[in-house]
């Protein structure tokens, strides 16, 4: 079994074997039965424990302080629990300086704090280390706890021209070659992904009852967004001869227990290396790149942002826009220029005079 980690948590199987987790300072407990070790409870738990210990600190005035209330309000509250998690990393990472009083903040000092977020863990941890500042300091500046959202209108770090793309498409080679290589108790998983946008999370905790007479409806875990789905055919094949389980999920391990985040990413790693190895698969196949697989594919069939953005179940068009980068339009432009290039005929003054 793969041992979930968590920043500041000690995980481990006691000597009867049970699962068992803990708040390393706190010495606080995680009921696993409760809240399932991978789970979204899980990660609820780890959040809520890990912003008390940052409010029994925190000072008046201070980024601490402004951040306990903003933990403390409906707007934090009511967001999906996943998005909670991810906030509360920022959170976690902003613990030392958590004293620094509001009132120094201002936006070369946000820069800094976002350029040594991105040195440190990375660009994109950079720019959602802003993103969420940016966020906290909104809500704080609308009820008077801060002067102005000193972080809104900070650009994002850009990725290197020459950087490898994030979570790229696959090809339809690459698909069909893990279907093809996966074992049979992960093939539903793979097919949920390729042909549908979930992510993976969403696609491994997908109860059973949520697919039926091969329609698929659901509500995507970060953005709480409607995703309905009728299932295409060689998902519906898939799903029709998928082993028999009792999990309560549609997908389930070899031993038919559900799947968490981490066991599946782990399951899947010795497929994909082997076939990186037999030159199947180029390197950076990722899990998340399949969302952005049935984003280009959308797009480079003619469906507009609007339509992508409602498949893949977000609010915006914005994310629509960056899943499907990358896609390849000629099918789609060839049409539309010809279309163009005849509408600019029609509209022409010129006269042009036989032999001129």
């Amino acid at each position: 079994m793969t041992i979930i980690r968590i920043k500041g948590f000690q995980i481990f199987r006691d000597r009867h074997g049970k699962m068992r987790c803990y708040h390393r300072k706190s010495r606080e407990a995680i009921d696993l039965t409760v809240a399932p070790l991978g789970s979204s409870e899980f990660f609820a738990e780890c959040s809520r424990i890990s912003s008390v210990q940052m409010n029994l600190t925190a000072k008046p005035g201070s980024l601490g302080r402004l951040i306990q209330l903003y933990r403390e309000h409906e707007a934090f509250l009511d967001l999906a629990e996943q998005t909670k998690f991810d906030y509360q990393k920022v959170f976690n990472y902003l613990k030392g300086i958590a004293d620094v009083a509001l009132v120094k903040f201002d936006r070369p000092l946000v820069v800094r704090i976002r350029d040594r977020a991105a040195s440190s863990k990375g660009r994109r941890f950079g720019n959602y280390v802003k993103a969420v500042l940016s966020i906290v300091f909104g809500w704080g500046s609308e009820r008077g706890y801060i002067r102005e959202n000193v972080a809104s209108g900070i650009k994002d770090i850009r990725r290197k021209k020459s950087a490898p793309r994030a979570n790229r498409p696959w090809s339809d080679a690459e698909r069909e070659a893990v279907l093809e290589a996966a074992p049979a108790h992960m093939r539903s998983a793979f097919a949920l992904m390729m042909f549908t946008g979930l992510g993976p999370k969403d696609a491994l905790t997908l109860p059973r009852t949520f697919y039926r007479h091969g329609e698929i409806a659901t509500r995507r875990s970060k953005t709480n967004q409607p995703v309905f789905w009728p299932a295409p055919m060689p998902l519906a094949e898939i799903l029709a001869k998928a082993p028999d389980h009792s999990a309560m999920t549609l997908c389930a391990t070899s031993t038919g227990t559900r799947w968490t985040l981490s066991g599946f990413r782990a399951s899947w790693r010795p497929v994909r290396v082997k076939l990186e190895q037999a030159g199947r698969v180029q390197p950076g196949l990722t899990l998340y790149g399949l969302r952005h697989t049935v984003a280009v594919i959308l797009r480079e069939i003619g469906f507009d942002e609007r339509t992508i953005a409602d498949a893949l179940g977000q609010r915006t068009i914005e994310m629509a826009r960056h899943y499907a980068d990358g896609a390849d339009l000629r099918q789609k432009m060839a049409p539309v220029v010809a279309a163009f290039d005849s509408e600019l005929n029609k509209r022409s003054t010129r006269v042009v005079k036989p032999g001129g």
